[in-house]
Order: structure tokens, then sequence, then C-alpha cells
């Protein structure tokens, strides 16, 4: 059996699983529910209305990528899918019940829709689970390729040796010529001048994944060479592409110009924009009103808790390059910056006891709520950085203005992925490359996933 047939078998696995653990979730909801006057009638008037909705939910599933194997994200990734695919199911399933409802079926199930979603929910991720830690025990990973060979490729090899939930195994790289170098330890896989021999390799080493960091274009042998491999169904990726698959980063010091034009086709997110609009227009709204009766409560305490005022503004860069006036709880000493704008960092001595609790729960940022509403911010989007960092970090990091492409949000790609603080021209790359991706690939699906990860941050108290 191929790499691709295994992968697919495992793929069928997950589904039926997953279609068996939607049924006997119903089955388990409807006995806890109905218990003792549970019968075969409940079943059946149940069954087709569930069964409509348990269409949409693996549909929904399928596109939030949770039958990926080769390139999962791990527990928390997993979790964080499975979480954003159920909200979306449900909403699916109110709006099937809603207009079913009388035309092709007569239940109304409220309890039994959210008590079966939470055992769907639960079972599902320990039945991913199980399958992905079986398929790491049986030692039976991807075969990886890796063609030429730079620092972004040594960057992939890090990541794939690090993170074994992504099923790969480096199995050999290729080289067209002894005078390229690689480290000491990679030399005994290390082929050089196997261009011709390329699909004998494949077939030897069981390669299902051809990462390459030279372009076909430029090398004729090895584009004849990966045309003769198609038979064999393999993944091939351009370096740039895979490592922006696996890591959530666009590779900033390898694109150019040119990528902008090709990947920011602005037309195409103009419905997305309008609904992201109305989005954030509406939920800072209810959420303001929300918090309002603890703003209070809030202000009594910073101002117990240390000298100063209860608020605190500072002139942040927004969309285009245009500065807003940033409005937060203030969680630091008075007169913080006296000696002029400095980085925050981890464990800032100038943060109060209180004002730490309140940005590890994001709490500070209520007030930023109204800079939404106002339009200078989105709830989504890149951290709003200071003009004079903006001025500092665009001479000395590459696209760095790109960012400001977009309107800057209270939460985001790069504050949920990145590092803590982008305290220096290190970390501040680090999370450019965040924003750039958000930037290429900003979507509803992402922006919930985004919002669902903050909620998790939050819960957690591990917010900065």
């Amino acid at each position: 059996m191929s790499n691709n047939s295994v992968i697919s078998f495992k793929k069928y696995i997950l589904i039926f699983g997953d279609i068996a653990i939607l049924y006997f979730s119903l089955w388990l909801t409807l006995i806890i529910r109905y218990q003792a006057d549970y019968n075969t009638g409940l079943w059946l008037k149940h069954f087709w209305p569930f069964t409509m909705v348990f269409a949409v939910w693996l549909i929904i599933f399928y596109i939030d990528d949770l039958y990926e194997i080769n390139y999962n994200q791990g527990k928390a990734g997993l979790l964080s899918r499975l979480l954003r695919s159920m909200l979306i199911g449900i909403i699916f399933a109110i709006i099937i019940f809603y207009l079913g409802q009388n035309r092709l079926f007569t239940i109304r199930p409220q309890r039994v829709l959210f008590i079966d979603a939470a055992f769907v929910t639960i079972l599902i991720y320990l039945w991913h689970l199980l399958i992905r830690s079986l398929i790491k025990i049986s030692g039976r990973a991807n075969g990886l390729m890796i063609i030429g060979y730079n620092k972004l490729a040594q960057e992939v090899i890090t990541e794939i040796n690090k993170k074994s939930q992504f099923g790969l195994q480096l199995k050999t790289i290729i080289l067209d010529s002894e005078n390229d170098e690689v480290p000491e330890k990679l030399k005994a896989i290390t082929k050089y001048n196997q261009f011709d021999n390329l699909k004998n390799i494949c077939i030897d080493q069981k390669i299902n994944t051809i990462i390459s960091t030279v372009h076909p274009r430029e090398n004729t042998k090895l584009s004849k060479s990966l045309f003769e491999c198609l038979p064999l169904k393999i993944n091939f990726f351009e370096v740039a592409t895979f490592y922006e698959k696996i890591t959530g980063k666009i590779p900033v010091t390898t694109i150019e110009q040119i990528w902008f034009l090709e990947n920011l086709s602005e037309n195409s997110k103009k419905p997305y924009e309008s609904l992201k609009l109305l989005f954030d227009i509406f939920f800072s709204f209810i959420l303001l009103l929300f918090s309002l009766p603890f703003i209070p409560l809030i202000a009594l305490i910073i101002k117990l808790d240390s000298k100063g005022p209860v608020f605190f503004t500072q002139i942040r860069t927004g969309k285009d390059g245009k500065t807003f006036k940033a409005i937060k709880f203030r969680t630091m000493v008075e007169n913080a910056e006296h000696n002029g704008p400095q980085w925050a960092s981890q464990n800032d001595p100038r943060v109060t006891s209180w004002g730490r609790f309140l940005r590890k729960t994001r709490i500070d940022e209520i007030p930023q709520l109204i800079n939404v509403l106002w339009g200078e911010m989105s709830l989504i989007g890149p951290r709003p950085e200071r003009p004079e960092f903006v001025q500092q970090l665009e001479t000395d990091i590459p696209f760095y203005r790109e960012r400001l492409l977009l309107k800057p949000g209270l939460t985001g790609w790069a504050q949920i992925m990145g590092p803590s603080y982008g305290g220096s021209k290190e970390e501040s790359l680090e999370k450019l490359q965040y924003d750039l991706f958000y930037l290429k690939n900003r979507s509803l699906a992402l922006d919930l996933s985004i919002l669902l990860k903050t909620v998790r941050t939050v819960l957690s108290v591990k917010g900065q």
C-alpha cells in the first residue's frame, strides 16, 4: 500500500469514527434527556433531523482540516479547530431546526442539541487524539525529502523535529553539487547529483512529501525529474510555502514586493471586510455594554492600587499610518516613561500589581472597544504600535510598514502565536511574519480561530 493510500485509509478511519460518534452521542443524549421515557419512537423522530445536522457538521469538519493528518497542529490546535467547527455547526443546526420546524419535522430539540454537541465535542476530541497517538506509536511517519539546503530549510527541519505531530520524517536531502554544504549531522542522509534518480529514491525511501529550495523553473533537470514523480502522487511544496503551512508565518527574508502583488487580491476580500466591519461594530457595542457595570469597580481598584488616572491614553499608529489615541485602563505606575518611550517587557517593573492581573486577563483593553466603535481599530488585526517604534522598525525590518495595510486589533494572529512582546528587533520581526500571514489569509474562519484562542488565553490568565 502506497503512502498516499495509507494516509487516505487513516482519514477514512477518522471520518467513519466521527460518524459513529455523532449517532452514539445522539442516542446517549436521548437516554439521558428522557431516561425512563426513552423509546424507539423518540430515536426515529430525532434520527432524520439530526442526520441533516450531522451532514453539515461533517462538511464543516472537513473544511476546517480536522481530517488533515499530515500537518496537524497538536492537541491545542486540534481542540481550537474542533471548538471553532462545533460553534459554527451549532449555529447551522439552529438555523436548520428553525427553518425545518413544521415543514420537515416537528421536534424542537434545544436541550438535546446542546447536550449532544457537548458529547460530540468531547468524544471526537478524544477519538482524534487516540488516532494521532496510534500513528505516532506506529512510527509510520511520512517520508520527507528536501531538495537544496538553506537557512529556511534548516528552520523547517527544526520545526518537524520539534513537533512529531506533523507526522514527517526527514529521509534524504538532495543537493545539486558537492560544493553545497550541509551540517555534519545531516551528511549521512545527503545525496549529491541525484536528480536523474529522483523517482527511484522516492520509491525506495517511501517519500510522501518533497520540499524544494530550488524552483523547478530554474533547473530543467529537476523539473523533468519531478514530473516523472507525478504517478507517485507525492506532495510537492516550495520551501517558503511549506514553512508558512507548518508555522503560520510568512518568511520575510524570502519575499519581495511581487509577493504582495500576487497574494493580496483585495477585491475578493471586500465581502469579508464588510462583514467584519459589521461584526466589529455589533460585538464591540455588546461587549462594552456588558462591561459597563464592572468599570466603576475596576476604576476603584486601580485608584487604590497606585497613584494616577484610571485611564491611560497613548498615540498609536493605525491603518495606512494614520495615528489615533488608544484608550486603556492604566496598568503602569504614573510617569512610567519619564525617560522617554520604552519597550514593554516581561516582568516589567513599571507594571503595578493590579495592572499585571489586568494585562493577563486582557481586562486593560476593554476601553479600546471605544476605538473599535470609532473605526480606528478592529477586534482582530495587528497590534497597534507606537509611531516612534514604527519609524524605528521600518528602517530595520523589510516590509514592516505593510502591516499597516490593516486596522490594528484588540487581538490578532501575532498576539496569540508570537512572542509576548515586541520588545526587540528579533521579536518584532517574528511578529511581523505572523502579521503578514494574517494579511494574506484573513477570513471569517481564521478570525473565529483567533477569538477562540484569545478566550483560551483570557481564561487561563496567560496574557501579557
